[in-house]
């Protein structure tokens, strides 16, 4: 029996390889013949870059780059074999990286972004899986695209500084700056960045980047007014300017809103092109020709609720299982009753796409317990999914 475990990490508590070995352990315990393919996956936010590198040949580099503040710190990506950089944006511009005081998407710069895209530019990469998870800025990629040469300049002439409110004094913006290395890739290469983005907001208005994510950034009622107004009128300079090159307005793009505003900045000035960050992720690894090798999937995640049907990775894996006829099994930290109503309501039942789903806690406990036992949990409820498979093989 072949069997593909690809599960998304379970957050606070394991990575996604962690993950699959503790389902691999209980199964082994019960099919100790069967062969095994673990493939962690994920959906383009935090552990994408650590999924990638289990699944394909690659090594980590470390860059000294700016954090959302401009102070010096170091980040880390992943260079693929093929030459393609593998950037969570998230290293150098996440919210992670700053105290709750210290959040102020005012001021708050996507420089470090920029300077890791160089750093892997330098280290021979020609292609980019950037992802957009958990950002702390809402400049529209105004910090990346400087670090990156281009150059912003307010009605003095005078050089734009650092951070989303910035953008209101935007003036001219001169993209003959760019970095040479940028400049020679973009004509040669065929859409060198592919942005994992799983969210549809556009740059601006009540379902904008200022609006819908600015709160979470720190920004007031009165800041988020100020950003959203400074990012329309950076897309307002940027059409004047260049958007007759392709008559593309990219503000209003479905996911443009991304990352604060770091969608449109990848789309408008790097001819990126945004997907699911699952898809990117389940290309990269080739989990359709994996799970046409397997007798049966697993998938799995910390907690399957309504957001699962949204571009989340067990959602992903089952329909391509289903795709290809193959049983999907998910084994999960929590299975939230809201799952099973989104499922039915988009037509696709959870008791059609997945032949088990099992929650993996196994005694109430306090949050902290529950997190530290996740391993355990799960390789017991695979031990006790596979003696349940067992026994079915038995009886039939």
């Amino acid at each position: 029996m072949n069997i593909l475990i690809a599960p998304d990490s379970f957050k606070q508590s394991l990575d996604a390889i962690e993950v699959c070995r503790a389902i691999e352990s209980g199964f082994r315990q019960v099919f100790t013949d069967a062969t095994y393919t673990l493939l962690p996956m994920a959906d383009g936010g935090e552990g994408t870059a650590a999924a990638l590198s289990c699944a394909l040949e690659g090594r980590w580099i470390t860059a000294n780059v700016h954090d959302p503040l401009m102070r010096p710190i170091t980040a880390k990506y992943l260079l693929l074999a093929d030459n393609t950089a593998v950037i969570e944006i998230a290293q150098a511009c996440g919210l992670a990286l700053l105290t709750s005081t210290e959040q102020n998407p005012l001021m708050t710069s996507s420089y470090g972004v920029g300077e890791l895209i160089l750093d892997a530019l330098d280290n021979g990469a020609e292609r980019f899986i950037i992802g957009l998870g958990g950002s702390a800025t809402n400049d529209a990629g105004l910090g990346m695209l400087m670090a990156l040469g281009i150059t912003f300049y307010d009605k003095n002439n005078e050089l734009l500084t650092q951070g989303g409110a910035q953008l209101a004094n935007l003036q001219r913006i001169d993209t003959s700056t760019l970095h040479a290395k940028i400049k020679e890739i973009l004509p040669r290469v065929k859409t060198p960045f592919a942005v994992a983005c799983d969210v549809t907001n556009p740059l601006c208005g009540i379902n904008g980047a200022s609006a819908v994510f600015g709160p979470q950034k720190g920004a007031t009622s009165a800041q988020v007014d100020i950003l959203d107004k400074a990012l329309a009128h950076f897309a307002h300079i940027y059409a004047q300017q260049h958007r007759q090159d392709d008559n593309k307005d990219y503000q209003k793009v479905a996911g443009a809103g991304a990352a604060g505003g770091l969608g449109f900045a990848f789309l408008a000035f790097l001819d990126a092109n945004l997907q699911s960050g699952f898809d990117i992720v389940a290309e990269a690894t080739r989990l359709s020709a994996h799970i046409a090798e397997a007798d049966l999937v697993i998938t799995g995640e910390g907690k399957l609720d309504a957001q699962t049907m949204m571009g989340k990775v067990a959602h992903g894996v089952g329909l391509m299982a289903k795709a290809q006829n193959k049983p999907a099994i998910a084994v999960c930290g929590a299975v939230d009753k809201d799952y099973y109503q989104q499922s039915t309501n988009n037509n696709s039942a959870i008791d059609d796409l997945f032949a088990v789903v099992l929650p993996s806690i196994q005694q109430l406990a306090p949050i902290d317990e529950v997190l530290n036992s996740a391993y355990l949990n799960i390789e017991t409820t695979a031990l006790n999914l596979a003696a349940a498979l067992r026994l079915g093989r038995r009886i039939n």
